[in-house]
């Protein structure tokens, strides 16, 4: 018999580390080649770790909620024969008998952050996810701190003695520091750690939310001629025996978003925070949220522009089922450039969404109802087909003005969808 250290693989470009959101085995367990292991969530998406080999379980590194390196031990397993060979660029693991010590999240020595943040100087900042929000929180910029751990890298307590006037003081605009303290419960309260897909989700909208002076449109569109125009095409679809795809409203709206990109490219954009420059986007690649048990995912449709709208509705379905499935590939959740948010007809009246940074707009697409509405110019009442649309901004980049005018020229091609016909390429 012999041990093997599996070891954390390369998970996606630029990914250093993960959060171990549960373990699907323990010590003590017999497991098969291929055989889920443990379910890491990166900052992209939660992937699922396999076995590449069949063996014993004999220790687990890291507890669920935890930081777990790429490259460091993850599994030892007790195998038949001799331990494999040391691994090439796959990661797998090494020879060895003895353990490498586990690294939590909070250990003084882990590798460095794929999403460290840019210093004043323009290098990288090494330190731990829980060092960076706790930096974070009491609004410290990490890049004037002279790190006391190994090659530089900051640590919790560098951050403590910032903040106790010890070490490098905390920049004039940075907010008010935030003492936090647990809650006290009371019986028959119940904890819910916050971990996995939903931590990232609020890492997320918190850093969003600070970094980006929000303001939001909304405005009432008459989604008749929108109605009528999806009902027709799927009526042909229906009678198409090659194809089983119906168009949901999305593809619409996508391709309105592609119409009024034409005239106002800014709105399909990335803000880069490092050099302040707003990168505009060469391809038009619009994120659909979509709701799944573990919450809000946000895959990317490419290239929406060149694809058709039966296309974009195949898409669509595809990259919402892998979502729910946990399916989705790293580059299905990157490259975005706007998104929308939809929740059908549960959307509620209107909401202000949070911009899915470093995005600089968002569009929510909200219930749709028939109600009588004033048309034409002898003032006749009719029924109509009714939603409203919300559009949030980043301030800083996207004027009052700019984004009312965007707005109404998405709604101008909603109202009046047959003439998307002449915008598509």
């Amino acid at each position: 018999m012999a041990t093997w250290d599996f070891k954390l693989p390369d998970i996606g470009e630029g990914v250093v580390e993960g959060e171990i959101v549960k373990w699907l085995v323990k010590a003590g367990d017999e497991i098969k080649e291929d055989q889920p292991m443990v379910e890491v969530m990166t900052d992209k998406a939660t992937v699922t770790i396999p076995s590449p080999k069949k063996g014993k379980v004999l220790k687990t590194f890291g507890k669920e909620g935890e930081i777990a390196k790429v490259h460091h031990p993850l599994v030892q397993l007790e195998l038949d024969g001799a331990a494999p060979a040391a691994p090439g660029a796959n990661g797998h693991g090494t020879n060895g008998h003895a353990p490498a010590p586990a690294a939590p999240a909070a250990a003084a020595a882990p590798a460095a952050s794929a999403a460290a943040p840019a210093s004043a100087s323009g290098s990288k900042v090494l330190a731990t996810p829980v060092t960076r929000r706790m930096a974070r929180e009491h609004g410290i910029d990490l890049g004037i701190l002279a790190g006391t751990g190994p090659q530089g890298r900051v640590l919790k307590s560098d951050v403590e003695a910032a903040l106790k006037g010890g070490g490098a003081a905390a920049p004039a605009a940075a907010r008010p520091a935030i003492a936090h303290q647990a809650l006290a419960v009371s019986k028959g309260d119940t904890r819910i750690p916050i971990r996995g897909l939903r931590k990232k989700i609020a890492e997320k909208m918190v850093k969003a939310k600070f970094t980006a002076p929000h303001y939001t449109f909304v405005e009432e569109i008459d989604a008749t001629g929108l109605v009528n125009l999806r009902t027709q095409l799927n009526e042909t679809l229906r009678h198409d025996a090659v194809s089983d795809v119906k168009i949901s409203f999305l593809p619409f709206f996508c391709k309105a978003l592609v119409a009024a990109f034409k005239k106002y490219p800014q709105l399909n954009a990335n803000m880069d925070e490092a050099t302040q420059d707003l990168v505009q986007k060469g391809d038009v690649n619009i994120g659909i949220a979509a709701a799944t048990d573990d919450g809000l995912t946000v895959p990317v449709v490419k290239h929406v522009d060149r694809l058709t709208l039966k296309e974009l509705a195949s898409e669509i379905a595809r990259l919402g089922t892998a979502a729910r499935e946990k399916k989705l590939k790293m580059e299905e959740l990157t490259g975005g450039g706007f998104t929308i948010t939809s929740l059908g007809q549960t959307g509620g009246l209107f909401a202000t969404p949070i911009i899915n940074h470093p995005e600089v707009a968002i569009m929510g697409v909200h219930r749709m109802r028939k109600r009588p509405v004033v048309v034409g110019d002898d003032d006749r009442i009719e029924v109509r087909q009714m939603m409203y649309l919300s559009f949030s901004f980043d301030h800083r980049v996207i004027d009052g003005a700019v984004g009312a005018d965007f707005a109404y020229e998405v709604i101008k091609y909603l109202q009046a969808p047959a003439n998307l016909m002449l915008e598509m390429s």
